[in-house]
């Protein structure tokens, strides 16, 4: 077995939803010890009932699944008093700490940064908010939908004769997932430099803002707001979706060489006329109009050989059950198919792929509380008769059986998996 990149990283994970657990994750995948921290009994029920297109066999939680994957699920009431002192000792036994409650509540309870930092100078702590910890929006709560539109994403996605479209992957969770991620990696590595921990101030809705490539210098310079164009894009000429005689391919010929290709291809050597950028540029719309009337007669077979032949890319419009099924994704495991110790045969996304130390998917999310004696008394030395103390006063405490996605699978609620 190759070695994990993250191994000896230990993460206290305190994050709901989707934007923090996915941090988490990423990591985890990496090969972190991550222990995500949870209410006893309902969990995170905001994500955990989560459930599109109905109710899913085995106790399964889609919301759930997407962002969690390798880590000890551990349950503890932090409203209580010797709940918030577990987190202290967690704490100063982990290397980072991720949390995206509302700012300040932390501090409030006696765990935010500046009370820990005292009990481990080399804490890295995570702050994952809507808006950050500190601005005019500080207080307002975020989620995927609402950060879309507040940062001006949805306002430039659809067509410009129709109302602004919302992304339907949550894309502003994720992807702010990832750049949680990634500051936490630069902190290590700077901790490695200077045995110093630091506060990492994040904010989803600068995360978006800073994925809308162009906009912002064409608004400075042009002072005009950037359009929808719907399936063309307006800066690389051709990038498009066109539709088919049977289905819809994506098209693109940007170097010269391949906009040749797609001209002799469409039989349009007029078209060369336009082989510069800056003439593509300013006709552009001549140009999408020729390419969506070709495809239009076209299969998308033929549109994807002709692709091939004359040195353009072109491709079929896939839709998950074809990229579930392809050699090729599944083949690199960008489509990571495995069997997990409850919930049995899974599938899970993959895209982490280091040569010497890669990351792997070793089991998905677990019940509520399912790690607790696991994890308490690995890591914080507590006793058999210390433990039930607790659960006897709810400090800490499992699943709720009345709601299905807190709960494991029937017939395994004693499942030994260690």
């Amino acid at each position: 077995m190759k070695e994990k990149a993250l191994e000896g990283v230990r993460v206290l994970d305190i994050t709901r939803i989707i934007y923090g657990p996915w941090a988490a994750t990423l990591l985890a995948q990496l090969g972190a010890e991550v222990i995500h921290v949870e209410m006893p009994g309902s969990g995170d029920t905001l994500i955990r009932l989560v459930s599109p297109g109905g109710v899913f066999p085995r106790n399964l939680s889609p919301g759930m699944m997407c962002c969690n994957a390798n880590k000890y699920f551990v349950a503890i009431d932090m409203r209580k008093e010797e709940g918030r002192e577990m987190i202290k000792e967690l704490a100063s036994k982990c290397d980072v700490l991720m949390e995206n409650f509302k700012p300040g509540t932390f501090d409030r309870w006696g765990i935010g940064y500046r009370q820990l930092s005292e009990i481990n100078p080399q804490l890295i702590y995570v702050s994952m908010q809507g808006f950050g910890n500190w601005g005019e929006l500080w207080e307002r709560p975020s989620y995927d939908a609402y950060a879309q539109g507040i940062t001006g994403l949805a306002e430039i996605t659809g067509f410009e004769e129709a109302m602004p479209v919302k992304s339907q992957a949550w894309i502003g969770d994720f992807l702010s997932g990832t750049i949680a991620a990634f500051t936490t990696l630069v902190a290590l590595f700077w901790r490695n430099k200077s045995g110093k921990g630091q506060f990492i101030d994040l904010s989803q809705a600068e995360v978006l803002i800073r994925a809308m490539d162009w906009t912002w210098l064409y608004m400075a310079i042009k002072q005009q707001n950037r359009k929808r164009y719907g399936n063309r894009d307006p800066a690389v000429v051709p990038s498009c979706l066109v539709k088919c005689e049977d289905g819809y391919a994506a098209i693109a010929a940007f170097k010269k060489d391949e906009f040749q290709g797609l001209c002799r291809a469409m039989e349009r050597d007029d078209l060369l006329e336009f082989l510069d950028y800056d003439a593509r540029i300013k006709n552009a719309g001549k140009i999408y109009e020729v390419i969506e009337e070709w495809a239009s007669k076209k299969s998308v077979d033929e549109v994807v050989r002709a692709g091939y032949t004359y040195g353009f890319a072109a491709a079929e419009l896939m839709n998950a059950a074809k990229i579930h099924g392809n050699e090729h994704f599944n083949e690199r495991r960008a489509v990571w198919k495995y069997y997990d110790p409850l919930y049995e045969e899974l599938c899970y996304p993959f895209a982490l792929h280091l040569g010497k130390t890669p990351g792997s998917i070793r089991w998905s999310m677990r019940p509520v509380g399912f790690d607790n004696e696991h994890v308490f008394r690995r890591i914080l030395g507590i006793s058999e008769d210390e433990l039930e103390e607790l659960y006897r006063k709810g400090v800490v405490g499992k699943w709720d059986a009345s709601i299905p996605t807190t709960a494991p699978p029937e017939g395994k609620e004693g499942k030994t998996i260690y």
